[in-house]
């Protein structure tokens, strides 16, 4: 799967239950667009979307499942029964939070690896990661991507985007870490895409700015009534 996302888009075609989209349908749907546009993969969430898609396409499909835990802030496929989904639905990579924010239970980052691994050691894995250095520890524990999900998602990186002086924070990411950095949040034009691959990612995800209606109406009211 690696060889086919290099230097390529991924399309992300996820809904929540408070959007307009919100369909397995809809997203396969989605899907198939994207795949007839020229998409080298899918990220998705949920397993009932994933099922549908690989219905709508051939394309590899990163999965995660969001579902929120009490007390805690990590959603994106935070415990192994998300892991369980991914799998049954038959996803090519499983993407995951490897920030180093509280996990549900206590679990640590770590803990977590070690137990997806040691129940399905060849399943590959994607770090969704807000710094630099939890990408580096991403790599320690044996990720086989690193991506840029949620830098400016958490509570400590909340003023921080990959595209201000000029991609520094990408660009750190890419010298610092080994394995491929894929690059996604935020990717709001095709100006964009094409910039993170020039500095150095290894493919990028866009979703809202292809998949989400409703945002890419607001950036075009946005601009008119300015």
């Amino acid at each position: 799967m690696l060889k086919t996302i290099k230097n390529k888009l991924i399309v992300s075609c996820q809904a929540l239950s408070d959007e307009p989209l919100y369909s397995s349908f809809i997203m396969g749907r989605m899907s198939r667009a994207a795949t007839e546009g020229g998409a080298s993969a899918i990220r998705a969430n949920s397993k009932e979307d994933i099922v549908e898609i690989k219905k709508q396409t051939d394309l590899p499909i990163i999965g995660l499942v969001k579902r929120h835990y009490q007390g805690v802030n990590v959603y994106i496929t935070a415990t192994i029964k998300e892991v369980d989904e991914l799998i049954d639905a038959g996803c090519d990579m499983i993407a995951l939070d490897a920030t180093k924010q509280e996990r549900p239970d206590g679990e640590t980052l770590e803990e977590f690896v070690k137990a997806i691994r040691k129940k399905y050691d060849d399943v590959l894995l994607m770090a969704d990661t807000s710094t630099v250095l939890e990408g580096v520890e991403a790599e320690r524990l044996g990720f086989d991507v690193v991506s840029t999900t949620l830098v400016g998602y958490t509570s400590y990186t909340e003023d921080q985007s990959l595209f201000e002086d000029d991609y520094a924070m990408l660009k750190e990411y890419v010298e610092k870490i080994s394995i491929p950095v894929i690059a996604e949040g935020n990717v709001k034009t095709p100006k964009r895409a094409k910039a993170v691959l020039d500095h150095g990612a290894y493919a990028v995800v866009v979703g809202s700015a292809i998949t989400r209606p409703q945002v890419i109406t607001q950036r075009f009211i946005k601009e008119i009534e300015s």
